[in-house]
């Protein structure tokens, strides 16, 4: 029985549309976001794999600064905080508050995992209007690793506690699920965009791309498992 679900957030509940726009605004193309942060998460990878860590804020910033060198871009400091600030006014996905409370409503928590501050989560879940549909979010600060570790995952499950087979983590990244599967917990894929799931990693147990139809299927479960 599934008693909690950990959600990514960017991308996974949250619309990165206004980030783009930004990059575009600078770059004069929207997909260089993309590519930043593909460059973010791979810089991340390589710290995590040699035990090093730093505030993934402070990645980003550094990592946009390579991507503006590498383009040719000058950026001021007030440019790259704007670009970055993008991040606090990020909208929801129209599924999610529905998802959310369809979770609730059935006595399955509902948690938010990012490689973000706590302080940015909780600004981000603010001022997307549905922090109030959540029971609790974690950053990676807490254990020094980010996200797809697996310390990350049991981390959240212990002080939830749950046990890692009770939770399952959503998102709409296979690296963030293989995580998730080595750590023990089930998986969900939001399929949010048309992209390949890695075959190399650990599947997901659900998949959709709907997120009320994802959660539809864990309450079903659980209904069944009663």
């Amino acid at each position: 029985m599934i008693k909690s679900v950990f959600f990514d957030l960017n991308e996974t509940l949250t619309n990165t549309d206004l980030l783009a726009a930004n990059f575009k605004k600078y770059f004069n193309d929207a997909s260089v976001s993309k590519y930043w942060f593909a460059k973010l998460l791979h810089t991340s990878v390589i710290m995590g794999s040699m035990k090093c860590y730093k505030n993934f804020g402070a990645l980003g910033k550094h990592v946009l600064e390579a991507v503006a060198l590498e383009f040719n871009v000058p950026l001021s400091d007030e440019e790259k905080t704007l670009i970055l600030s993008s991040f606090k006014a990020l909208p929801p996905h129209k599924d999610v508050v529905p998802a959310m409370k369809l979770l609730r409503e059935n006595g399955i928590s509902v948690i938010v995992v990012s490689n973000s501050s706590l302080e940015m989560i909780g600004l981000q879940l603010a001022n997307a209007g549905v922090i109030d549909f959540v029971d609790g979010y974690y950053s990676v600060d807490a254990v020094s690793r980010y996200k797809p570790f697996e310390e990350v995952y049991r981390y959240v499950a212990d002080q939830e506690s749950v046990k890692p087979e009770e939770a399952m983590m959503i998102a709409c990244h296979d690296w963030d699920l293989f995580g998730a599967k080595k750590a023990g917990l089930k998986a969900g894929y939001v399929k949010r965009k048309n992209t390949l799931y890695n075959p190399y990693y650990e599947q997901p147990d659900l998949q959709s791309d709907s997120l009320i139809e994802l959660v539809a299927f864990i309450v079903k479960a659980n209904l069944h498992k009663d």
